[in-house]
């Protein structure tokens, strides 16, 4: 693995004027399920380009506090910012066209839509936002290729392997050009040697695009891919130190 921390790409400067220092932000999160509490007090910030790994053990509530920041879920106390705009102050509507947009999203299991081929999956975000056929196809291809898994566009997901399937589903989040990636344990239901290609490849391609990613893992050997991590524990979290 040659996973490299290095300074998150937009974060360098945040002195600079009209630059918001971070993307996204969640502060005092409260979010129970019946009497479980998920999220007791969760806060954190997201820099602009960075890759911040959140991490916990299963029951932890670091999926819950992903899908608050994402705005899939509202928490019951506290709030997120995203992009200086508050997410509870938007209507669904709102919330909606930004997890089409200046979101995306990477599951576990990939999630592709199993009757459309892949090259449609991956075109599938600009099509729901009225991108047209041909040039959203097009895009797709273009994601398809960087991602190393052109070859399998024409095939449906039931066709290829896990780890080419969760490249395509990489390919799907980056397609719209978002400013902020949740991967939800991207590598989970991969091999090793799979899962480090996937990280290394939407790694770069976040760099390079300027994108943040937040990454929630167990493993360590996928957070080794991050600048900074955050330990989820009984709802609550807690920086690490990047260079321990």
């Amino acid at each position: 693995m040659n996973a490299v921390r290095t300074a998150p790409a937009g974060a360098s400067d945040p002195s600079a004027a009209g630059t918001p220092r971070f993307v996204l932000e969640a502060t005092d999160l409260h979010k129970a399920f019946g009497s479980t509490a998920a999220l007791d007090g969760a806060s954190l910030s997201v820099a602009a380009g960075e890759v911040l790994a959140v991490m916990g053990s299963s029951g932890s509530g670091k999926s819950t506090l992903l899908h608050c920041l994402a705005g899939i879920v509202q928490p019951d106390r506290g709030r997120v910012t995203y992009a200086g705009r508050e997410l509870s102050s938007l209507p669904d509507s709102g919330r909606s066209a930004l997890r089409r947009g200046d979101f995306g999203f990477i599951f576990q299991f990939g999630q592709l839509v199993p009757e459309l081929s892949c090259v449609e999956n991956v075109a599938l975000p600009l099509r729901l936002s009225g991108t047209k056929r041909r040039p959203a196809e097009a895009q797709a291809m273009t994601w398809l290729e960087r991602l190393e898994v052109s070859d399998v566009a024409a095939k449906t997901p039931g066709r290829i392997s896990g780890g080419q399937g969760q490249r395509v589903a990489v390919a799907r989040a980056l397609v719209t050009g978002p400013r902020v990636i949740f991967a939800d344990e991207p590598t989970g239901a991969l091999d090793s040697l799979n899962g480090e290609r996937v990280m290394q490849l939407l790694v770069a391609a976040a760099r390079e695009t300027g994108a943040a990613v937040v990454l929630v893992t167990h493993e360590a050997r996928v957070a080794a891919y991050s600048d900074r991590e955050v330990v989820v524990r009984d709802g609550r979290t807690r920086d690490l130190d990047p260079a321990s």
